[in-house]
């Protein structure tokens, strides 16, 4: 008797807890989706937030009825929700100053306030704001990304986070690993900006879903979909150190359920241009093909939606003397010059399958296979990599009892092939095949108010980097309205590719030492480093303006590191393992408002304290400002009828004094400073829209004509004991003017 009662009351309250699964998609007029909306029950702080793709799923309490969906530049809408029917949620947007609602201009770079982790998601708005030829090109505007030269010769452009180098960030193509190995020093660059759709930042730990590699943050970019896709874009660019740019897009629709997209750019530089009066050209000339054919395959009805890109690229780069000729002058000393020619072919396919019953039940299938072919000389040293690479991952998304409890877990595979060779002051074959194989779980807790965790761990067996684990783990908390704190830990662990990465060092008369034999990686040890995390936004009213307020702070604490040492010697780069301590602290401090209506300024102070133990006692990272201050003003006039608007744009970057490698070994004509000047550098851009189908613009990079003279020791001398062309601080080209037009058919 008793039993059958505990029965029934069992039943009777899990059928009381339970509860309904509201799912539905938030779009724009234009049927786009629209990602961060925010979904709230009316009069409680239960919400969700829709994804990429505009998706949302939410419980249903039996206290409220009323969904309150709301995004920035929107109408917010209220519904009634009276059955569990997937909802399709239409949101009208704000366009003049008869609408009765009050909103703010939609932001160009959203921070959430329900997301676990600390993302950012910049959309194609603000990379509009600079002209973004490529994606090395695509973070001047914004504050957590910082951008540097790494050498005086290449002109190549080098990405930091949190104070670390783009090798310690994982850089992804929706969620595939993409810009890593033997791309690492110019992969940026091989990605068009017209080509990307938004970019997710996050800071610290990452997923363990997208591997164990990541340290500092992620960096995922999304190519614009063929289905949301117009049917052509053009986009033609100009600017005054030569360099010429052409990008079409042609896109067409065989179905609802099929389309397909054509990417083709180009580009080239062909003048010699030497402003800086060193003898060496200030960008390298050379010319680039890139060729994308997207596929898109939707049945939204049955849950199928599959992606397949077929993908060729081409560039050759000449750097060196000016008067240096390749026909004549390769590997000779004639004159000093460089070559780097990138070949690229690449095959990726994407398949997720959402089960129509269980919106928050579905399964995702990535691969990907590379080819990357890089054969190059700076002077007398020769450098080629041929990388070929296999990537696959298999992933299983669901629910725990409730949408409280979700989790993703999976496998996934790597295949790394190098074919590499240094011929520098020795010439070592250092061909070697890489693999690996892991498993991951995470688990997703929210309790759909003001609190959730992601915890995640991973197990990985790699052939030189052995068995291990990664976990990761981030929380969330909505301490009071519009305000929330983030705190995250993980464990990243990396083969550095210590050629690859630092083959800016190649531009130099160094001898190039290896320390360490025993290890399995060059005869290193892999880089294993945790990352700690704290992070507080507030949004807030500020004299009726809206604004908002962004603290982070983050540590990077380096178990083992292959240290590169180009201070315990002037005329050496030295590799060898960690031995004492090597970490990142990194603070920044960010305040943005909406000063009037589509007037918005942006603002934020960054501290590095960047350290590693060298041969010669604890040194701060060389090339690295400790202090750094960010300003942005963007203006945008009202849309007339016929789409016709004005925008206007200003970026200010103040650098602090940073330290310079130490050269005191060397001759006194060749010894530089103990640290360079601290600079400003300022950008800006003015775009004029005719009608919604044309635009052109206008704007100069480094208008202030800021340059680093001494950018080359031994300039004159190339070939001589102290020439390095590494020791690069500041632009070396000065101010330099572009312009461009777009034009598109909707």
């Amino acid at each position: 008797m008793y039993k059958k009662i505990a029965l029934v009351l069992f039943f009777i309250s899990s059928v009381a807890s339970a509860q309904e699964i509201i799912k539905g998609i938030v779009v724009d007029e234009k049927k786009q989706p629209l990602l961060g909306a925010n979904i709230i029950w009316q009069k409680s702080t239960s919400g969700t937030t829709s994804d990429e793709k505009g998706n949302f799923s939410i419980e249903k309490p039996a206290e409220f009825s009323i969904l309150e969906i709301s995004y920035e530049g929107f109408e917010t809408q209220k519904i009634e929700v009276t059955s569990t029917e997937s909802l399709t949620i239409i949101l009208k947007e704000v366009n003049n100053l008869k609408e009765v609602t009050i909103s703010k201009t939609k932001r160009s770079t959203e921070h959430s306030l329900y997301k676990v982790t600390n993302v950012q998601t910049m959309g194609q708005k603000e990379l509009l704001k600079a002209a973004c030829c490529n994606l090395s090109e695509s973070f001047s505007t914004n504050p957590s990304i910082d951008v540097n030269f790494s050498d005086a010769v290449t002109g190549n452009k080098q990405i930091k986070m949190l104070g670390l180098t783009s090798p310690y960030i994982l850089i992804a193509e929706e969620n595939i690993p993409s810009v890593r190995g033997a791309s690492q020093a110019y992969g940026l660059s091989f990605v068009p900006g017209t080509w990307v759709e938004s970019i997710q930042i996050t800071k610290g730990a990452g997923s363990v879903i997208n591997g164990y590699e990541s340290i500092s943050g992620q960096i995922n970019y999304e190519v614009l979909k063929p289905v949301n896709d117009i049917p052509f874009f053009l986009n033609v660019y100009g600017s005054q150190d030569s360099r010429y740019e052409l990008n079409t897009h042609f896109n067409h629709k065989y179905s609802d359920k099929l389309s397909t997209t054509l990417f083709l750019h180009g580009n080239t530089r062909q003048s010699r241009n030497d402003m800086n009066d060193d003898g060496f050209l200030d960008n390298p000339i050379g010319k680039q093909v890139n060729i994308l054919n997207r596929w898109q395959y939707n049945d939204t009805e049955k849950g199928w939606v599959s992606f397949l890109n077929l993908r060729y690229m081409n560039d050759e780069k000449q750097a060196g003397e000016v008067d240096f000729n390749p026909d004549t002058d390769k590997l000779t000393t004639n004159a000093w010059g460089s070559e780097v020619n990138t070949e690229k072919i690449e095959i990726s396919n994407k398949t997720g399958y959402v089960f129509p019953e269980m919106p928050y039940q579905s399964f995702g299938f990535q691969n990907s296979f590379q080819s990357h072919k890089q054969e190059s000389y700076f002077g007398l040293n020769q450098y080629n990599i041929h990388q070929t690479s296999f990537y696959s991952n298999l992933l299983f998304n669901s629910i725990i009892s409730n949408t409280k409890n979700k989790f993703t877990t999976g496998i996934n595979f790597a295949y790394d092939k190098y074919d590499e060779v240094v011929n520098v002051n020795f010439d070592q074959d250092f061909s070697r095949i890489d693999n690996s194989v892991g498993a991951f779980f995470e688990y997703t807790f929210d309790n759909l108010n003001n609190f959730s965790l992601v915890a995640g761990a991973r197990a990985d067996y790699h052939n030189r980097l052995g068995t291990f684990v990664t976990p990761r783990l981030h929380i969330r908390y909505n301490p009071w309205e519009q305000a929330v704190i983030r705190a995250s830990i993980g464990r990243g662990k990396r083969a550095a590719n210590i050629f690859a990465e630092n083959q800016q060092l190649f531009a130099s008369s160094r001898d190039f030492s290896i320390l360490n034999s025993d290890g399995k990686l060059y005869g290193l040890n892999p880089e294993i480093a945790w990352n700690y995390g704290l992070s507080f936004i507030q949004k807030f009213k500020l004299l009726g303006m809206s604004s908002e307020v962004i603290l982070d702070y983050y540590v990077t604490d380096f178990q083992n590191q292959a240290v590169v040492d180009i201070d315990a010697n002037a005329q050496q780069v030295l590799f060898y393992n960690l031995d004492g301590k090597s970490f990142a602290n990194s603070f920044q401090a960010e305040f943005s408002i909406e000063l009037i209506k589509h007037l918005n300024f942006k603002t934020a102070y960054k501290y590095y304290d960047v350290q590693t133990q060298f041969s010669t006692g604890q040194l701060q990272k060389a090339l690295q400002a400790k202090h750094r201050f960010f300003g942005n003003l963007s203006f945008e006039t009202h849309i007339k009828d016929k789409g016709q608007q004005w925008k206007f744009d200003f970026t200010y970057n103040w650098l602090g004094e940073q330290r310079l490698p130490n050269t005191s070994m060397n001759p006194t004509v060749y010894q530089l400073a103990d640290y360079a000047p601290a600079f400003a550098v300022m950008n800006t851009q003015i775009t004029r829209t005719f009608s919604s189908t044309f635009e052109m613009y206008i704007g100069g990079e480094n208008i202030g004509n800021y340059k680093q003279n001494n950018g080359i020791v031994q300039n004159e001398n190339p070939f001589g004991s102290y020439f390095d062309s590494s020791m690069i601080y500041g632009p070396t080209f000065g101010a330099m003017y572009y312009a461009g037009l777009r034009f598109k058919i909707k």
